[in-house]
């Protein structure tokens, strides 16, 4: 039978509610819609939310068991912190010794201007721990206002037993509760309860907003569970929401860079969410977002999220004009209620130039055109753009507005210059603001200048997208569907889990553990073992093993119907992302899902006297998407039976020795439709031990593929 089959990505912004729907076999977009966020609404964002997708579904004929993934992005989370709506935790801290009280006794986080979060605390010394104990706390944090209930004992990740009965005792007196140990199993006993702090304040919030939004989705007949999008870019049940708001944290930002991903297929690459207000600047590598541990109010938490820098240029920002010079921001037109210049303003009007103030708090030379009938429009870096031909007649950011010409031209005059350099001069000074932090990333991640592409999404990627690769000298794209990848991010994002454990040393059973109870809770959340990839890393200098996993909840996840590419295509693209004009192209193996291409370069040096050689292996899939390239990289096949053969050859022949021992190269395997990177191990053994349970269940001649660099 071939139903078809439907994914649902759900983005509740401030001010918009958007909906995407695509087919899940070929990935297509089926339909966009945007709504009017309904914050005022007695059901509140719920009631858009039940509009759209039934206005949707009854537009395109849906039926709700025609959706196999409903997943919805929000940012209530970081609203409430941003806005101090949050709920006043009372921590029960546990252990031996003064520095144990210390260390769970977390003081009021600030978490924006005279916003805080409240904490109380009372201390319970571990061997005093008792029922009686317990309640006793609880009845005094209840005293001093406390909603929700932290419990944080020392050394709690190996024996968390007491934060159990806190949690046992609290709910069954109907508050609330988390505990440390459920938050991050890493040791920083301050650390962890600061974290738990946060995350319990968000619990009630999030509970009404989980509960009211999972009854829309049932209301609507989809007996999908609804998923939510976590702050890594991947997606988690409900029911762990319940559990781990803390994980919803800054997920808007990390919804842009799924769709850039998973829907624009970008392995490698800057990705620009460039809006009205703000650009979100983050990096992808290997078709992987980059991971830092989050920050609230100024303090370090546990909590894992994308890599994102944020600045105040985007297509909405304002010009200013200061003793003949101009300046670029950091105001926005949105936040200063003014109409942009580009899409509203008239023709045929009379125009003055003003400087104004439009916050208190900012300066009092920002450029508005005023009209005949007195109304003030903003110069913005999109007008800016748009006088100078830089966007796209099709383009979301592209003027509708004839009018804004002849105020750019007043603008000009009053500036004593000409409109094609005033425009200039603005984007120039906005580019060069975004520059400064691309520049930052790519440092920091090291990323290779010859691969290097910008790719802008968002309502005002054509803005500054091709403007930022034209200045600098880099490969430029505008994403599909750009004002929707975030939607479409929610849509297509993976189910995804971390765990980080402090261990020092890990031995076999360390690693083997870590991976068999993060299967256990990808399981848990509704992936099918089949689509479970795990990668395993060990960070020996601060004791930490971490486990991450993806995985899809639905088997069709990999039959979807693309377009191949032919070998000749194949090949052409390889050479072309490593930045090579010409080279020699060999495809060396493939499977199901990739194909994997050796690249070689040969370059006369001194007159034709010497020959410099550059060999890269390139990793494709069969419709040209590159997964992974790696100069210096090399390429291994056989089938499974052949495992302890291939990497033997590959640990002999690519390890480095030296006096502190062996360095196993970096190294990652394709089977069937599944990769499994092992780049984080450090030895042989443990490489054989992960890769051997990831072969279980594949049959002695299936193909296996190796992609292996040499470090250093």
């Amino acid at each position: 039978m071939n139903q078809k089959q439907f994914r649902i990505g759900i983005d509740v912004g401030g001010t918009f509610t958007d909906a995407v729907i695509i087919d899940n076999k070929t990935l297509d977009v089926i339909a966009m819609k945007k709504t009017p966020t309904t914050h005022d609404s007695e059901e509140g964002v719920a009631k858009g939310i039940i509009t759209i997708i039934r206005e949707l579904m009854e537009a395109y004929q849906i039926q709700p068991e025609e959706i196999v993934f409903i997943s919805h992005g929000t940012t209530q989370a970081t609203n409430a912190l941003l806005e101090g709506d949050v709920a006043k935790v009372g921590i029960i801290g546990m252990g031996d010794g003064a520095s144990a009280k210390t260390e769970t006794n977390v003081l009021d986080l600030e978490l924006a201007q005279n916003k805080y979060l409240q904490v109380n605390h009372v201390f319970i010394p571990s061997k005093d721990v008792s029922d009686v104990a317990i309640n006793n706390a609880i009845d005094a944090l209840i005293e001093m206002g406390s909603e929700v209930i932290v419990a944080s004992e020392a050394f709690s990740i190996e024996k968390p037993e007491h934060e159990e009965m806190v949690i046992a005792a609290a709910k069954k007196r109907g508050y609330y509760a988390t505990g440390g140990y459920q938050i991050s199993q890493l040791f920083g006993l301050k650390l962890r309860t600061r974290t738990a702090v946060v995350n319990g304040s968000l619990i009630p919030k999030m509970m009404e907003t989980s509960d009211m939004t999972e009854k829309v989705i049932k209301d609507l007949g989809i007996k999908k569970d609804l998923m939510i999008m976590r702050a890594d870019g991947g997606v988690m049940t409900i029911d762990e929401v319940r559990k781990r708001p803390i994980l919803t944290m800054l997920s808007g930002l990390a919804a842009g860079i799924a769709g850039a991903i998973m829907h624009e297929k970008i392995s490698e690459g800057v990705f620009l969410e460039i809006g009205g207000t703000s650009t979100d600047i983050s990096v992808i590598k290997d078709g992987q977002v980059m991971i830092k541990n989050a920050s609230v109010g100024g303090h370090k938490t546990y909590l894992k999220s994308v890599d994102v820098q944020t600045t105040a240029i985007a297509g909405g920002t304002m010009i200013r004009s200061r003793n003949g010079e101009v300046l670029v921001g950091p105001r926005s037109a949105h936040l200063a209620h003014l109409p942009y210049e580009c899409f509203d303003f008239p023709e045929d009007t009379q125009i003055t130039i003003e400087r104004m103030q439009p916050k208190a708090s900012d300066p009092d030379d920002y450029v508005v055109a005023v009209d005949g009938n007195g109304k003030r429009y903003a110069f913005t870096v999109a007008g800016a753009a748009n006088y100078l031909g830089y966007i796209d007649e099709t383009d979301y950011s592209c003027a509708t507005s004839t009018g804004y010409k002849a105020a750019w031209e007043a603008f000009a005059a009053f500036q004593g210059t000409d409109p094609v350099t005033l425009a200039t001069e603005c984007l120039d000074k906005a580019a060069a603001q975004v520059w400064k932090i691309v520049q930052e990333l790519i440092q920091e991640y090291e990323l290779e200048m010859s691969f290097l592409s910008l790719y802008g999404g968002g309502g005002s990627a054509g803005v500054l997208t091709h403007y930022l690769g034209k200045k600098y000298d880099v490969k430029s794209k505008v994403v599909n569907n750009a004002p929707y990848i975030s939607t479409i991010g929610v849509a297509l994002a993976m189910i995804t889990e971390t765990i980080e454990r402090s261990v020092v040393n890990p031995n076999d059973e360390d690693i083997k553990k870590i991976r068999t109870d993060i299967i256990d809770k990808m399981l848990e959340m509704g992936a099918l073992r089949e689509t479970i990839e795990v990668a395993i890393e060990v960070d020996s200098l601060n004791h930490i093993l971490i486990a991450n996993a993806t995985g899809t909840n639905e088997i069709n996840a990999n039959d979807k119907t693309i377009e191949t590419k032919s070998d000749d295509e194949l090949k052409s693209i390889a050479i072309g992302s490593l930045g090579f004009e010409q080279a020699d192209a060999e495809i060396v193996c493939r499977n199901e899902s990739i194909v994997g291409i050796e690249v070689v370069k040969q370059e006369k040096k001194l007159f034709g006297m010497m020959r410099k050689k550059t060999q890269a292996a390139v990793v494709l899939s069969g419709d040209g998407i590159v997964k992974y390239r790696r100069l210096g990289g090399e390429l291994f096949y056989g089938q499974k039976q052949q495992f302890e053969e291939i990497m033997t050859h590959i640990m002999d022949n690519y390890s480095s020795f030296s006096d502190a021992g062996q360095t196993i190269p970096e190294l990652h395997m394709f089977v069937k439709y599944r990769s499994f990177d092992y780049s984080g191990l450090m030895n042989k053994e443990q490489v054989e031990e992960i890769a051997t349970m990831d072969l279980e269940g594949i049959e002695d001649d299936e193909r296996i593929i190796f992609l292996v660099t040499r470090r250093g």
